[in-house]
């Protein structure tokens, strides 16, 4: 009987695991780099509206500011509990958990008037992102063998790019 080592049975040269890794960049790459916009987006989409927001809502630079930064708080504090629940359920089932509590907390953010609604709606936002990079990251795992991961994941991460090149005209900044 013949054994195969590891590295002969995950050759990259493999016709079937290069098949098989095509597969998957056309189909996964494409959505989490929309994904991704989406979510470097969200993150700066409070600076797009400062001006704007801080005149409609009375907002002084502090007020603004420390709503802006309040963010990073959730997502901080809840990163690694986040981490820890994907672990556990899987990132399909928590990336789903994610898009689906932060777009409901981002299209919230319409109803906020007062600077405590700001900061806790600000707050919630990074709460519900919270896991986010490293669900996408963990989820690259899933699909590609480490030789290729760094490839996926700065084709992933260029969608931080588009986002800045999208992002300005869309919301109106003239920079």
């Amino acid at each position: 009987m013949t054994t195969l080592s590891v590295s002969e049975t995950t050759s990259l040269e493999s016709p079937v695991l290069r098949s098989a890794v095509a597969k998957a960049t056309t189909r996964i790459i494409p959505f989490l780099f929309l994904l991704y916009i989406v979510a470097y987006l969200d993150r700066v989409n409070v600076s797009f509206a400062a001006l704007q927001m801080k005149q409609d809502l009375g907002f002084s630079e502090a007020v603004y500011g420390f709503g802006a930064g309040i963010f990073f708080v959730g997502y901080f504090i809840f990163e690694i509990p986040s981490n820890l629940i994907m672990e556990k359920v899987g990132a399909r089932v928590w990336i789903a958990r994610i898009m689906i509590v932060w777009g409901l907390l981002a299209g919230a953010m319409a109803f906020v008037h007062t600077a405590t609604s700001f900061y806790i709606m600000r707050f919630l936002l990074g709460v519900g992102e919270a896991g986010f990079f490293p669900g996408m990251i963990l989820y690259l795992t899933y699909w590609f063998p480490a030789p290729r991961r760094a490839k996926m994941t700065a084709l992933f991460m260029t969608a931080i790019a588009i986002a800045n090149v999208i992002g300005s005209p869309v919301t109106g900044d003239s920079g």
